[in-house]
């Protein structure tokens, strides 16, 4: 990477990326979910819908393979499997709403997205019901789709993966699995698209050690402590990022 485009990368605006990164990346770290829905509505403001888009995946499919080692034992494959798959066949629809929707409409819809999925976590809402296969598949359609067109596809997600008697650690192992799947297809069809630019690599690459070290230590306090209050400090800094995305 020539020294010249790297300093072209290192403005005001990078470093708020920055330190929203380092944030994101405890979050995914310790919940294992959270970055992508902290990290869109700033980056889209920063960067535009689509960089911000291409950049986030970069940075998400960085921090899933970090995090898959330590999971693998808590996956149910065919579950995930099956959603995954579905997420995959609709990633092309959220792709085409990428590229045809106005930025400042898609930037504010972002918004809207992020705090609505905040105040349904913060009523203590969840799916009840058994994981049915109908269910998954109409999920892993919505969530392909979103995750596309905004890189918000996991909220929908970890509303569904968050039921019954599974353990925190089963639910964040799914979730991971669910990243590996979905996002090799989703960097996938950007670069077929065109999408994924060399200032969304040069973004990701100089954000990525920030982010990857911030989710190892969020990993590490997954394992000491509960999660109720870190819960709520994230959902409170979830807020704030949709109303910078709806203001702007």
């Amino acid at each position: 990477m020539d020294a010249s485009f790297v300093l072209e990368m290192l403005t005001p605006q990078f470093f708020i990326a920055a330190m929203v990164a380092s944030a994101a990346g405890l979050m995914r770290g310790f919940a294992g979910f959270g970055s992508g829905m902290l990290m869109a509505p700033i980056f889209a403001v920063l960067f535009g819908p689509v960089e911000a888009v291409a950049t986030i995946i970069l940075l998400e499919m960085a921090v899933t393979l970090q995090l898959m080692p330590a999971a693998k034992e808590h996956i149910e494959w065919r579950f995930v499997g099956l959603m995954g798959v579905v997420a995959a066949a609709f990633m092309p629809v959220g792709v085409w709403l990428l590229v045809s929707m106005d930025p400042i409409i898609l930037t504010k819809a972002i918004g809207v997205i992020v705090m609505f999925f905040v105040i349904v976590l913060l009523t203590g809402w969840r799916y009840v019901g058994n994981k049915r296969n109908w269910v998954t598949v109409g999920v892993g359609a919505i969530s392909g789709t979103m995750m596309a067109a905004t890189s918000l596809g996991n909220p929908v997600v970890m509303l569904y993966m968050l039921t019954g008697s599974d353990s925190p650690a089963a639910n964040r192992s799914n979730i991971t699995a669910y990243f590996a799947i979905t996002l090799s297809a989703l960097i996938m069809f950007l670069a077929l698209s065109g999408l994924v630019s060399k200032f969304a690599i040069a973004h990701a690459a100089i954000l990525v050690p920030a982010f990857m070290f911030t989710a190892w230590l969020g990993s590490c306090m997954f394992k000491k402590s509960g999660e109720f209050l870190y819960r709520i400090v994230a959902l409170v800094f979830l807020f704030v990022a949709s109303i910078v995305g709806l203001l702007s």
